[in-house]
């Protein structure tokens, strides 16, 4: 990527936010209808006490639906992998807990898990653990079938092909299911705080933005949400860095 290429999203960017800034001032929209860029950040730097330990309890969330995430895909694809049985059982539910909108179903974990972060968690998970479950179960499916029968061909047993092939094989698979999940747990986290704030829940930044928007605070909105959208980012950024590390680490991947 040439360095013009890695310039274009930033100049983009500011770009973007002049215009946004030049059109508010421009057409005097009044900031409970658009704030702009300027007074976005001052409400930011007004709150940013409130914001950031909000910021903290989504990323307790986040962090903690993103590992029980990785956990049970992981072990589900390896499920998947042994038993065709185990496939023909698990896969079918696994689609319907993906297409099944969380936010519907939030409501009535939060009923059943009496423990609240607990479960936001859950719901959190829910949402994130299926491109885990989803490449992992594509990357074992994908070992090169002559490596396979090279392993049999020296006695290897099923674990051991397990352990030295086809999960190194499918070790690029399953970092860029977590790198998709990650940004998903995210979401999960935010919408189940959403859920969960109609109930008395006052932590998260899901709960300042329903607080902004309650008592027409659309700047300090505005904040929460910039604020939400940066952390997806770095997440997502983070979790490309871990992967390429540990694809140059352990040389698989290209």
């Amino acid at each position: 990527m040439s360095r013009a290429e890695r310039w274009a999203p930033v100049v983009f960017g500011l770009a973007a936010l002049g215009v946004w800034q030049g059109l508010v001032i421009g057409l005097r929209m009044p900031p409970y209808v658009l704030p702009g860029p300027a007074a976005i950040v001052a409400a930011f730097w007004a709150d940013r006490a409130s914001l950031l330990l909000s910021l903290v309890s989504t990323l307790a969330v986040t962090g903690a639906a993103l590992l029980a995430a990785a956990l049970l895909g992981m072990a589900l694809a390896l499920a998947m992998a042994a038993s065709r049985l185990a496939r023909a059982a698990i896969q079918p539910w696994a689609v319907v807990l993906q297409v099944t909108p969380v936010v519907a179903i939030a409501p009535l974990i939060i009923i059943w898990v009496h423990q609240q972060f607990a479960a936001m968690v859950v719901c959190a998970t829910i949402v994130a653990f299926f491109p885990v479950l989803s490449n992992t179960a594509a990357g074992l499916a994908a070992t090169p079938p002559e490596l396979a029968d090279l392993f049999r061909l020296n006695g290897a047993s099923r674990w051991q092909t397990l352990a030295l092939l086809r999960l190194p094989s499918a070790l690029p698979f399953f970092l860029a299911g977590l790198r998709i999940a990650g940004t998903l747990a995210l979401v999960g986290a935010v919408v189940a705080e959403f859920v969960a704030s109609s109930g008395g829940f006052a932590g998260g930044l899901a709960g300042r933005i329903l607080e902004a928007g309650y008592r027409l605070e659309i700047p300090r909105m505005f904040a929460a949400l910039t604020l939400l959208a940066l952390t997806g980012i770095v997440i997502y950024a983070a979790l490309g860095a871990f992967e390429r590390g540990m694809l140059r680490r352990f040389g698989a991947g290209g």
